[in-house]
């Protein structure tokens, strides 16, 4: 596939050595489901950014080691300013999507667009969120835009999403910021994967992420958040699924669902970010305390807001 994958020699030695670590410096371990099943087996919580943004806020422990991307330990610093947040690969984890939408891109839009609120993908940075009305993760994104008082709602920065939220909430006008946001791995997804897909398991129910094309979700048999598709594949009287979204995630429902078959929409679904964290960095951030995650004061209690916002709708 073109990408470097560092792989850990000893994966019992290190897992043992970050289970005592963990308890020496009374820390929690958040892992995404995109993450590595090793990284994933050794986590206190795995899940997608809205349940894991919960955990952080809820969370007692002094320290949170963050096996995710770049802004999802900067959500967890905003919400615990007092709290050791530490993120295992803090150079090579930064999300392309949310590298697509500056400061300079949100103030725009809200010249042009003065009474329009502004709806931001939690798949962003912190200066970024700082501009915000509401965040959204995809898993309450429908329910932040019913919220939302006026006609005209901007939202940013996933086109794909943006199709997806307009489709069920047709009463608003969705002007997406950027024009051209998008996750690189949810878009690699095409509708000639959906076609040899469904040739290949015909009797297996289709569900993907908001996050792909607009042919693949038009195609699907459901659309949901990773956790949504959890919850979906844990309901459902099926026993095959095909999955629409990064695939570190079929290692979780493989797990949690022992008696379900779930195939990889399409291979080529590998975010390289989520995977640059392995169990020795998880391991040497617990050594050495670092690298460590702060968000500056001014910005952080900017950005709380709209996240605060958020954490007090009811939970999807």
């Amino acid at each position: 596939m073109g990408v470097n994958i560092t792989v850990d020699e000893d994966v019992a030695a290190l897992s043992k050595e970050i289970k005592e670590l963990r308890k020496r410096r009374d820390a929690v371990i958040l892992a995404h489901n995109y993450q590595r099943p090793e990284v994933m087996d050794v986590a206190d919580y795995i899940g997608d950014s809205l349940g894991l943004s919960r955990q952080a806020a809820a969370t007692d422990a002094k320290v949170i080691v963050f096996c995710g991307v770049d802004f999802m330990a900067e959500t967890a610093s905003i919400l615990n300013p007092g709290k050791t947040v530490l993120h295992p690969e803090a150079v090579r984890s930064c999300c392309p999507m949310a590298m697509m939408l500056t400061e300079d891109q949100v103030v725009e839009a809200r010249k042009a667009h003065p009474s329009a609120e502004f709806v931001l993908y939690i798949n962003s940075h912190a200066k970024v969120k700082t501009y915000a009305d509401w965040i959204c993760t995809s898993g309450n994104v429908l329910d932040v835009v019913k919220q939302t008082k006026s006609k005209t709602v901007l939202f940013g920065p996933d086109k794909n999403m943006a199709y997806y939220i307009q489709k069920r909430v047709p009463e608003k006008q969705i002007i997406t910021v950027p024009s051209f946001g998008l996750c690189p791995t949810h878009h690699l997804i095409t509708g000639q994967d959906v076609e040899a897909a469904r040739k290949a398991y015909p009797n297996a129910l289709l569900v993907v992420h908001p996050e792909c094309r607009p042919e693949v979700q038009d195609a699907a048999d459901a659309i949901a958040s990773t956790e949504g598709i959890v919850g979906f594949c844990k309901k459902s009287a099926h026993k095959e699924f095909i999955i629409g979204t990064e695939n570190g995630t079929l290692y979780r429902l493989g797990k949690e669902m022992p008696g379900k078959k779930f195939y990889p929409l399409s291979q080529k679904t590998y975010c390289p970010t989520m995977k640059s964290i392995t169990l020795t960095k998880v391991r040497d951030s617990l050594i050495n305390m670092r690298p460590a995650v702060s968000v500056p004061d001014e910005i952080r209690e900017k950005a709380l807001i709209p996240l605060k916002r958020m954490m007090a709708l009811p939970k999807p």
